[in-house]
């Protein structure tokens, strides 16, 4: 079933639609709220308040822009509302336990470094960086990024989604970066000192 015909099963209330909506995007949902609210629970709780908006709302679409995009939108908006509704501060989010759960574990302990985890070890400090600094953009710039660099959204379908144009997104993007690269300089910066 295509895009096309999902959402003529949508309109006409057909549970097999609805099923394969929620199998075909769940993961894109679930990974866009996730980077935005950085907790799983959160993120899969979100995702069911998208659906079930589709699913209200499903004849409101206008069929304008491809229902990929439409997810995202009504994903990034519920996200952004959870955080601001809740005055939601991200939790501190450890990339480390993420990428090398024996790292953090308090209870075992390493009588040497291999070089591999030495590695692992930079790796995770540098994604912990690197997050900070995309949590430290102001909202519009995080939203631009997060859509394209993490989601591998194209300009065109972040301007969709954002509901602005290319040229605004373009320049989000633009300042996004001079803003990240000013404040990775100065945390590297203020390690070396």
């Amino acid at each position: 079933m295509n895009d096309q015909e999902l959402i003529e099963g949508l309109k006409q209330n057909q549970q097999s639609a609805f099923r394969l909506l929620v199998e075909r995007y769940q993961e894109m949902v679930v990974s866009v709220c996730f980077q935005f609210l950085q907790n799983i629970d959160d993120a899969y709780d979100i995702a069911q308040e998208v659906f079930i908006e589709v699913y209200k709302s499903i004849h409101r679409f206008r069929q304008d822009s491809a229902i990929s995009t439409w997810l995202y939108r009504i994903a990034v908006n519920k996200s952004l509302n959870q955080i601001k509704k809740n005055k939601y501060r991200k939790q501190s989010f450890s990339l480390e336990r993420s990428f090398s759960p024996g790292l953090k574990d308090e209870n075992l302990i390493e009588p040497e470094f291999t070089k591999q985890s030495e590695k692992e070890a930079e790796y995770s400090e540098r994604v912990k960086l690197l997050y900070e600094a995309i949590e430290s953009l102001p909202s519009n710039q995080n939203i631009a990024f997060t859509l394209h660099k993490l989601n591998k959204l194209s300009y065109k379908e972040v301007s969709e989604v954002m509901e602005v144009s290319l040229s605004s997104v373009e320049s989000l993007m633009y300042r996004a970066k001079k803003n990240l690269q000013k404040y990775l300089v100065q945390r590297i910066e203020k390690r070396i000192n």
